[in-house]
């Protein structure tokens, strides 16, 4: 069900966690900062909670990384347990959606657009973070049905 109101998409990084939020009527995705994070730490719960809370988010996608065959990797089982605790915390639906190649793709962005990178890693995370929730949307009402694409 497509519901009115902003998706929040997290993208989970080691030190960052990217993130993007949509307009309400889940149309244009825009980039919406990033939550630091401690290295060998879980992930920043309450703060992406926080985000969720400040800019009126009723729904999450959180980036599935996956490796280049498609398969689960560690990093895609904390992106599982991160959606799950973001839905029983909030109340409100996350999805997974296979992330490959949203940080590359933002990389060459932020390249192309400035030249370099250094000093930016915030702002290529909130890129990437950005692209998945763009990708996200193209997938529509079929994202919130009981089959999401990643299964």
């Amino acid at each position: 069900m497509n519901v009115p109101g902003r998706i929040l998409a997290v993208d989970l990084g080691d030190r960052r966690v990217g993130l993007a939020m949509s307009d309400p009527m889940r149309m244009i995705a825009q980039p919406a900062g990033f939550v630091e994070r401690r290295p060998g730490k879980r992930p920043p719960l309450t703060a992406i909670l926080a985000k969720a809370l400040d800019v009126g988010a009723t729904a999450f996608v959180v980036g599935l990384p996956l490796d280049g065959a498609g398969e689960d990797t560690p990093r895609a089982l904390e992106a599982r347990r991160l959606a799950e605790e973001l839905e029983k915390k909030s109340g409100h639906p996350a999805r997974m959606l296979d992330e490959r190649f949203t940080t590359s793709a933002a990389l060459r962005a932020v390249k192309e657009m400035e030249g370099s990178t250094r000093g930016r890693k915030g702002d290529v995370d909130a890129l990437a973070a950005t692209i998945l929730l763009e990708q996200a949307l193209a997938f529509g009402a079929r994202l919130w049905t009981a089959e999401t694409p990643d299964d």
